[in-house]
């Protein structure tokens, strides 16, 4: 067995120690070049860390375990690998020959893979905050921190949304569009989303009162906005998000690009090792 390894920010090579304990993997710190160069590869760290990687790992092919070190880790919790232990798990039971390989979606925008979350509008200016953050308080709730002050300035923002069956039109607090069901740290934006149906969830909350949007987020971590009035969901293989001016992209809370975007799903492009 020989296995590459990335580490995200925060994470080191003392984390790669329990995975070496009774295993006689060969070990190489760093993407391989090509795939026949290992079996597998480990990533520790979050959903930043991963979504820099995409492209590279999709190109291998390569079995990928995510090893939830980083501040968000909501990719890993869709995977229900929701800590390092689970993560150990998986692999022993790879390295053993009996493990799990799953083949997932991924979402695209504009030619750029994401795994978890795509968001325009208010989402943005979270995230833009959040990033800010000493890394110590992004991964202990840096997203719902950063989510009071955005909302005091937040304006809904005029938006074109537009999918196969038609378009919406409209000002907007937020258009999600979600390969997995959690964003933000465990934000259940898209409860019903799931990584291998080959679809994007597309989640917009419309214009309201900012005391009824204080009132929606907290209810957004258990999937219970969805029956807010000013909350449309459905499901879709592509969309289009035009703007009157450019506004920022965030995907698994990384900057992407600004509006306008076309974003769509590659069903099976990355293969993960599960429990």
């Amino acid at each position: 067995m020989r296995a590459a390894v990335i580490f995200g920010l925060g994470s080191r090579e003392k984390d790669l120690r329990p995975f070496r304990a009774g295993s006689d993997a060969s070990w190489v710190i760093g993407l391989p070049a090509s795939s026949s160069e290992v079996d597998a590869i480990l990533v520790f760290g979050g959903d930043g860390t991963l979504h820099r990687h995409l492209a590279q790992l999709v190109r291998l092919q390569l079995p990928v375990l995510v090893v939830p070190c980083g501040s968000g880790n909501d990719f890993a919790r869709a995977l229900s690998l929701n800590s390092w232990k689970d993560s150990l798990a998986a692999w022993r039971e790879f390295a053993s020959g009996a493990g799990k390989v799953r083949a997932i979606d991924l979402g695209v925008i504009n030619g750029r893979y994401f795994c978890c979350v795509g968001g325009v509008g208010l989402d943005g200016q979270v995230s833009r905050r959040a990033n800010r953050l000493p890394r110590w308080l992004r991964g202990h709730g840096g997203y719902a921190v950063s989510l009071p002050a955005a909302l005091f300035r937040f304006v809904p923002l005029p938006m074109k949304i537009s999918v196969p069956d038609g378009e919406r039109s409209g000002s907007f607090v937020l258009a999600a569009f979600a390969n997995t069901p959690f964003f933000g740290g465990g934000m259940k934006i898209a409860p019903q989303a799931q990584v291998d149906d080959g679809q994007l969830d597309l989640c917009i909350v419309g214009e309201m009162n900012k005391f009824r949007l204080f009132c929606l987020f907290p209810t957004v971590y258990f999937g219970k906005h969805l029956s807010m009035e000013e909350v449309q969901y459905s499901r879709t293989v592509r969309l289009r998000i035009e703007t009157e001016t450019p506004l920022d992209v965030y995907a698994d809370g990384e900057y992407v690009c600004q509006t306008p975007i076309e974003a769509g799903v590659e069903p099976g492009a990355l293969r993960v090792i599960v429990l």
